[in-house]
């Protein structure tokens, strides 16, 4: 790992070119997600095609990762995040006029790549401005506005479709958010000039990838692992409670208590990575995940699945911005954006397929296999971390909280 770096801005100056404008975006993204299958049905499509649209949203991401890499590292992460922001303007726009499924899933797919452009971008920034000593708090928060501006989306646009009886009026909202999020960049100070000052042209995606194959072969293989954790987390509780013939609205508080379990632990989880090293959150992350997942299979009432749901949540919440952290940590300063382009795209490429190992055990006849497996991929990503993660040194003078 690099040497701590002093110095950095304090807590307060990263509120509006960070964690801001991070809040406000995911606010639209949060909002416009739960209503994507009513627009697809509204449009004639049938369930598995609904799932198909909703879908794009994270093949955007994977699709984008490696690119937004490319465009930060040439444009500057505070230019790439307004580029972001104008194209999801025209994204959600298009789910609020599409006249057919081909551009709802248009505009859902250019909303995946945003987001990997604008997650991109704020990571890139805090690795290279915050000291090393505060990077896992950083990057941790970055990850609890995230999650809250998801947790809030939903709430906001429930209440602008109630006010208006109008489910395009969601992504409206999107709209705003988008260009709210573009003002508050437009305004905060440009924290990637230099690369651009000295004229420097950026390394190519491929030398970067080929550089570090090694270590995207082992650790990338482990954070891939993560991935594929956490994006089934998101699936498997209400797969599991419409499986049990729960009623939606009970599947939602569930899901809503468990989600903010989660959302309670983002700061503890950066501290405890801070002062006693990443391997403290992640390993006991994965292996809290991993027998949630085991567990959920054998629950029949809804005090269990709760249960079991907290409990995943919590396992969730403690590694909250692990992936970013160990990106950073492991991501050369002279080519940091491209390398993180291709971190992201083994994270993002896991989380895609997490869901995908539930709904094959689905296929098979039984949601509770596939849910259960996921469990071993829990334990397999718990020791893949214990194998790659480099070890950190706790620091024997505290950094600030």
């Amino acid at each position: 790992m690099t040497e701590p770096r002093q110095g950095g801005p304090g807590w307060a100056s990263l509120v509006p070119g960070v964690y801001l404008p991070s809040l406000v975006f995911e606010i639209g993204i949060g909002a416009m997600v739960p209503v994507l299958a009513v627009s697809a049905g509204a449009l004639g499509a049938d369930l598995a095609t609904a799932a198909v649209v909703t879908a794009m949203l994270p093949i955007g991401r994977i699709l984008a990762d490696l690119p937004a890499g490319a465009i930060a590292a040439r444009v500057g992460d505070r230019a790439a995040m307004i580029g972001a922001s104008a194209v999801a303007v025209v994204g959600m726009a298009m789910l609020a006029l599409a006249p057919n499924l081909i551009l709802l899933a248009t505009g859902v797919l250019l909303l995946g790549a945003t987001e990997a452009v604008y997650a991109l971008a704020r990571q890139s920034y805090l690795t290279e401005a915050v000291p090393q000593l505060m990077r896992a708090r950083a990057l941790s928060t970055l990850g609890g506005v995230h999650r809250i501006g998801l947790f809030i989306g939903p709430f906001a646009g429930a209440a602008i479709a109630h006010l208006t009886g109008s489910t395009p009026a969601i992504y409206w909202l999107g709209v705003v958010t988008s260009v709210v999020a573009a003002l508050v960049v437009g305004v905060a100070t440009d924290p990637d000039t230099r690369r651009r000052d000295r004229g420097e042209r950026p390394t190519g995606l491929a030398q970067v990838a080929r550089t570090h194959r090694s270590l995207f072969a082992t650790l990338g293989v482990a954070v891939l692992l993560v991935g594929a954790m956490r994006g089934a987390r998101m699936t498997v509780v209400p797969l599991w409670a419409e499986h049990l013939g729960l009623e939606a609205t009970t599947t939602s508080l569930v899901f809503g208590i468990a989600g903010g379990i989660d959302m309670l632990l983002f700061y503890p989880a950066g501290k405890v990575m801070d002062l006693r090293g990443r391997l403290w959150v992640a390993v006991p992350s994965m292996l809290i995940m991993g027998v949630a997942m085991v567990l959920l299979p054998l629950t029949s009432t809804v005090a269990a699945v709760t249960a079991v749901a907290m409990l995943l949540g919590f396992g969730n919440g403690i590694g909250s911005g692990v992936i970013m952290t160990l990106g950073a940590d492991t991501a050369p300063p002279a080519e940091r954006a491209q390398f993180l382009g291709v971190w992201r795209l083994f994270a993002d490429s896991g989380n895609a397929s997490g869901p995908l190992v539930v709904s094959l055990g689905a296929a098979l006849g039984s949601i509770g296999l596939g849910i259960a497996t996921m469990g071993l991929v829990g334990g397999l990503a718990a020791l893949a971390l214990i194998r790659w993660v480099p070890r950190w040194s706790p620091p024997r003078k505290r950094a600030p909280s």
